[in-house]
């Protein structure tokens, strides 16, 4: 498991306040392949909360995705959905976890609000 991954899920509890606003909650199996290995994560999401064990388990969504992957999207050159979509990773289950726990990646380097962009715009004319 890289670095940049144990450092991520290690990060979630701390962050969670800030992130977990919305009111869902829910159990999400990480599943992160690397050869013919694969290691497991149990993210627990409440408003405000994150608990994450290194287990399986009972939860209400799976996501499975390679250790490579998950390593872009934890550094932030890579995103979630896109990889869902190109079939680079699968999800089963509560999408509403995918798309809440997705908030925790940090954004691709480079990349601008476009509202931040439209106010310095406005602000030049």
């Amino acid at each position: 498991m890289s670095q940049a991954t144990e450092e991520f899920f290690a990060s979630l509890p701390a962050r969670a306040p800030a992130i977990l606003r919305a009111p869902v909650t829910g159990t999400l199996q990480i599943d992160l392949t690397t050869d013919h290995r694969t290691d497991h994560w149990l993210v627990r999401l409440s408003p405000g909360r994150a608990v994450v064990d290194r287990a399986r388990g009972p939860a209400d969504a799976v996501w499975s995705s390679s250790a490579d992957l998950f390593e872009r999207l934890a550094i932030g050159t890579a995103q979630s959905i896109s990889a869902v979509l190109r079939n680079e990773s699968t999800f089963s289950g509560n999408v509403m976890l995918f798309l809440v726990f997705r908030q925790f990646f940090p954004t691709p380097p480079g990349v601008r609000d476009p509202r931040e962009t439209a106010r310095e715009q406005t602000g030049r004319a």
